[in-house]
């Protein structure tokens, strides 16, 4: 991170939903915040989620968020590093996004230390190993095969299904369950599960779509969700020494 520069975070876009007249405001207001922290950024991470569908091709570009990713790329050439989170609506990412944008793709949890403190990072879904049916989900969408067979679809049905099987989430209905406490929450417990072996000062996620920023069981650690770009438009921002949720426009 460079001197005197923040470092951002933001998740759970979701572009694309419930079609381009929808999402378009919201992508023109997430312009407008990338926009107001260019100068201050030294890094920015995109936890999941960024895209509500998302597939390459070897050869072709779904249309849309042509916005989105000329900013990006506009940010990355001017040598602030972007990092993307694959999310379970946008894990089809290959070589397009890092070979356009100059994003850095994580396809799994990172870990790093920024400006002294230790932060574990994660789009945040399937963190609990017993959840069969997840499992099961997960091996089918990131199985090679499937992903050969998908494209071997012509786009202009590919991307209709795609975006159809992504409205189906329980999103599509504005449908987010409550925060159930630190004990029912997957997230926490995944978190304080993680510091019985090591410690980490921050434990920063997207995909349950509410904001919160909360003390783990030590009382030294803390757990932020970073909220979404659907109804909060929250981010995450580390000053070096601090960090903390805001509301874009607020």
């Amino acid at each position: 991170m460079g001197k005197n520069k923040n470092i951002y975070f933001a998740s759970d876009a979701h572009f694309g939903l419930s079609g381009p007249d929808e999402s378009l405001p919201r992508e023109r207001l997430f312009l407008k915040w990338l926009e107001s922290i260019r100068e201050n950024a030294g890094e920015i991470y995109l936890l999941g989620d960024i895209f509500d569908f998302w597939f390459e091709y070897k050869r072709v570009v779904p249309r849309g968020y042509t916005r989105i990713l000329g900013k990006i790329a506009e940010m990355t050439d001017s040598g602030i590093t972007v990092h993307f989170f694959t999310g379970n609506h946008d894990l089809w990412v290959f070589d397009y996004l890092p070979g356009e944008t100059g994003m850095i793709i994580h396809k799994d949890a990172y870990a790093t230390e920024l400006s002294g403190k230790k932060f574990y990072m994660a789009h945040g879904d399937g963190l609990n190993g017993k959840d069969l049916s997840y499992r099961i989900l997960n091996r089918i969408f990131t199985s090679r095969t499937l992903q050969w067979l998908f494209a071997r679809l012509h786009p202009n049905f590919a991307v209709w299904f795609g975006h159809k099987w992504s409205h189906t989430s329980r999103y599509s209905k504005e449908l987010i369950t409550p925060f159930k406490g630190e004990d029912e929450e997957e997230q926490m417990i995944f978190a304080n599960r993680m510091l019985e072996n090591e410690h980490f000062d921050y434990f920063v996620f997207g995909h349950r779509h509410i904001p919160l920023d909360l003390p783990l069981k030590n009382q030294t650690s803390r757990y932020i969700n970073l909220g979404d770009w659907l109804w909060h438009f929250t981010y995450g921002v580390f000053d070096g020494e601090k960090m903390e949720i805001r509301k874009f426009g607020s």
